[in-house]
């Protein structure tokens, strides 16, 4: 099994949805999401690491990597929860989940509204929210701030880089953990060819989520609804650590914490082995 993963593509909601394949079908699906503004092959040594355990997918969510971007700026958990669904059911349900930051948000919504189709989920950092706050009453003052938001985007330019080895540097500046043998190839997979050097490829909309998006108490409701275990992980250095929910073992029927030493948010890319270690028991 020492071949690289394959490229292959479905259709969620219209859009066509790029995920990579590790092989190995006939072994139970083991389905890897990426957090906001990153990709799939975020997860390749991750995924080496299972593959020959585990049916491994990583798809890229809707608006990042190498799948379709909404034409209508439609970047709400419910829409990004529906293509992960079209993803297990595309490899095999139930499956085994493990996701990261807001692809943790995303599975958390996934898993609750379709119970049946997670074995078991592992969220990194996902308990956190960027959701309206629930004293934020949609109305017209809540459509107009999100359209403003929302058409500003119309405007916005991303940042060309003169070549890949920029790119890679913008990333180390964003986390100085992570490994420079590693860096190639994140930053040839997040970047494009344009016209002066590259872009990232992930979609400038993906901030503006939607106008009926999911208010905060709203996602304790889904979070109850999850019938499988859930293991959450946690970065000892993250930044984010402070903005995960507090207390979110009252709100799982099965759940359990734990927090890696020595991470940032990036858990997986600063301390794999620990990680890969604690995902390992968890998993089986």
């Amino acid at each position: 099994m020492g071949t690289g993963p394959e490229q292959r593509f479905l259709v969620s909601q219209r859009l066509r949805i790029s995920y990579w394949d590790w092989g190995n079908a006939a072994a139970p699906p083991l389905v890897l999401v990426h957090g906001g503004r990153d990709h799939s092959r975020s997860w390749d040594r991750l995924a080496e690491a299972f593959r020959e355990e585990y049916h491994v997918v990583a798809p890229d969510l809707r608006g990042h990597g190498d799948s379709d971007w909404s034409p209508g700026g439609n970047y709400g958990l419910p829409d990004n929860a529906l293509d992960v669904v079209r993803v297990i059911e595309s490899v095999g349900s139930p499956a085994r989940v493990v996701a990261h930051s807001y692809g943790g948000s995303v599975c958390l919504v996934a898993a609750g509204a379709f119970p049946e189709h997670f074995s078991r989920l592992a969220a990194m950092e996902g308990t956190h929210s960027l959701n309206p706050l629930d004293n934020e009453t949609v109305g017209p003052g809540w459509v107009r701030r999100w359209g403003d938001r929302l058409r500003s985007f119309e405007t916005q330019q991303p940042r060309i880089y003169p070549d890949l080895a920029s790119a890679a540097e913008r990333m180390k500046e964003a986390n100085q953990r992570l490994p420079d043998e590693i860096l190639p190839g994140l930053a040839g997979y997040a970047a494009k060819p344009v016209d002066g050097g590259y872009i990232w490829k992930y979609d400038l909309w993906v901030n503006g989520r939607t106008s009926m998006e999911l208010r905060r108490s709203e996602l304790l409701v889904f979070w109850e609804a999850i019938s499988c275990p859930v293991l959450l992980l946690t970065g000892g250095d993250s930044p984010q650590r402070r903005r995960q929910h507090a207390t979110p073992e009252q709100h799982f029927r099965d759940s359990r914490t734990v927090n890696i030493a020595g991470a940032g948010h990036w858990l997986h890319h600063d301390q794999p082995e620990t990680v890969i270690q604690e995902l390992r028991s968890f998993l089986r």
